[in-house]
């Protein structure tokens, strides 16, 4: 949980710390006192010149992409494919991500009550073999965050909470399901089934799958997607009076929806925590709140709100500190009549400012080359929506959905990001509360040729490279103008002559200082 700033005087305070760490690096604000009692430093360490940040190059940023598993949308491309070729599959989505310097994937591992995992809870999806519940010969889930891990990309778990089943028919699911075992737990609207919020046994079922996964898994995340109560449609009334009878204790309907919703969000902020320390956990809320119009402090918008029509109040997690992030859909161009991005990314910057809780940007790279609306015909939509980001520094990052897209790549948009954005590497930005420290720098850097190797740091998972510039202004504490490349292991390939420097990165991207290396010309 987050608890947000210290009063003023402290916050006032921050900023005058903030302001010294850039201009000295790290730690420079605790050793100024220091300074003249240290000695010269040894001819490895770094010295830290005074660099002004670059937004072009920020230290530190989230670059994900999400990978749909309902409904075949990303992976596997259908059902019934062997290991293999699942696996074929995703590594090519990984590498196109890489290829672009993502540092983050949002995998779905429970599309509806249902499992891409081993689970004694929940039965297999019928996303990868085309029968719900049957067994696909592998576990895919370690083998996921494996792959993930390996290109330097953390890996989320993608929970959809309540959705229940895609089909209302519950003679089609396995005799395993919970919806079959527990039908009072369900609502039926439209052609789904759906799990009732209001019900606190739903609570503590997706508490404990959540917790399963966690525990025995190596996810560096959970997810929840923006469906909790569902969207208004042509499902009718949604029928849980019978549970709003019994809990809702005087409250109106719609609080007592948000207040479900809310008591979910703080229990699996709590269990993932409590776990595991270290497992991030955010949610990705439809892109408006709430409107002006309805509310003094909404956004200049006028289309549905979270907060009235599916009952999800991000606002509350936030200022709750029951998530470690916050991603809104903003799934608008910048000129949108009536949910324009450049409306919402301001007003979702003011509602996580102070609170500690990270802001993310869900882009819509799947509306690139649709010609519904003349903004997105054109290739640099997207790429814009970044530059607008940067007059924010409240946003951290943005996630793409979906991966299938960096393989079509529609109107090139996503290498104009690339491009513009993404010219180096970018580690992920800090939790504090999630913990974690700095390994030790690495020991026994040297050189032999263009190759340049070191001994392993114990507690780290990887490993960052810059190169210094030949001016010798080093900025890599400030900004990553100068990083080349984030490696999971203690060897590197330099492109080029020149003096290199070295760090060590735990999970959480908690960074040593710098072991200096020169590289001679070959």
């Amino acid at each position: 949980m987050r608890t947000g700033r210290p009063l003023l005087a402290a916050a006032a305070l921050a900023v005058v710390a903030t302001g010294a760490a850039y201009t000295f690096g790290p730690g420079a604000v605790a050793d100024q006192g220091k300074a003249k009692a240290q000695k010269k430093p040894a001819a490895d360490t770094v010295v830290t010149a005074a660099c002004t940040p670059d937004a072009r190059h920020p230290k530190r940023q989230l670059r994900g992409v999400w990978i749909a598993t309902v409904q075949n949308i990303d992976w596997p491309s259908r059902t019934g494919l062997s290991a293999e070729r699942q696996k074929a599959e995703y590594v090519k989505l990984l590498d196109a991500a890489a290829k672009r310097k993502f540092n983050a994937v949002f995998v779905q591992v429970r599309p509806a009550s249902d499992a891409l995992y081993k689970s004694s809870i929940e039965p297999w999806t019928r996303f990868l073999t085309g029968t719900a519940g049957k067994d696909p010969g592998w576990d895919p889930l370690p083998w996921l965050i494996e792959e993930s891990h390996k290109r330097g990309m953390e890996f989320h778990a993608w929970f959809n909470p309540y959705r229940a089943s895609y089909d209302a028919d519950m003679s089609k699911l396995p005799a395993s399901h919970p919806a079959k075992r527990h039908p009072g737990w369900t609502v039926k609207y439209g052609d789904r089934l759906y799990y009732n919020p209001g019900l606190p046994q739903v609570r503590e079922h997706v508490t404990k799958v959540v917790t399963d996964v966690v525990k025995r898994y190596d996810v560096d995340g959970v997810h929840f997607d923006d469906y909790f109560y569902p969207y208004p449609g042509e499902g009718g009334t949604f029928d849980d009076a019978a549970a709003f009878t019994k809990y809702g204790k005087g409250k109106k309907l719609a609080d007592w929806r948000r207040q479900n919703v809310n008591k979910l969000i703080a229990q699996v902020d709590e269990a993932v925590h409590t776990t595991k320390q270290h497992v991030k956990f955010g949610v990705s809320p439809f892109g408006i709140w709430r409107n002006k119009s309805d509310d003094p402090s909404g956004s200049a918008t006028g289309g549905m709100s979270a907060y009235d029509s599916i009952f999800a109040d991000a606002r509350a997690w936030i200022k709750a500190g029951t998530v470690d992030y916050v991603m809104p859909q903003l799934y608008w161009s910048r000129g949108h009549k009536t949910a324009g991005y450049k409306a919402l990314a301001p007003w979702w910057a003011d509602a996580v400012e102070g609170s500690g809780v990270h802001l993310y940007i869900g882009q819509a790279l799947y509306r690139v080359g649709a010609r519904d609306e003349a903004a997105w015909t054109k290739p640099g939509e997207l790429s814009a929506h970044l530059t607008l980001n940067r007059r924010h520094e409240q946003i951290r990052g943005d996630v793409y959905f979906s991966a299938k897209q960096l393989l079509t790549n529609p109107l090139g948009a996503i290498d104009q990001v690339a491009k513009t954005h993404y010219r180096r590497p970018a580690l992920l930005p800090l939790m504090k509360e999630r913990g974690g420290q700095a390994p030790a720098k690495p020991a026994g850097v040297k050189a032999a040729g263009t190759a340049v190797t070191w001994t392993a740091s114990p507690g780290a998972r990887s490993y960052a490279v810059y190169r210094v510039p030949k001016s010798g202004d080093d900025c890599h504490t400030t900004d990553a103008r100068n990083l080349v490349a984030v490696v999971n292991g203690p060897s590197f390939t330099a492109p080029s002559a020149g003096t290199y420097l070295v760090t060590s990165l735990d999970r959480l991207h908690n960074e040593s200082k710098a072991v200096k290396v020169k590289v001679d010309p070959v």
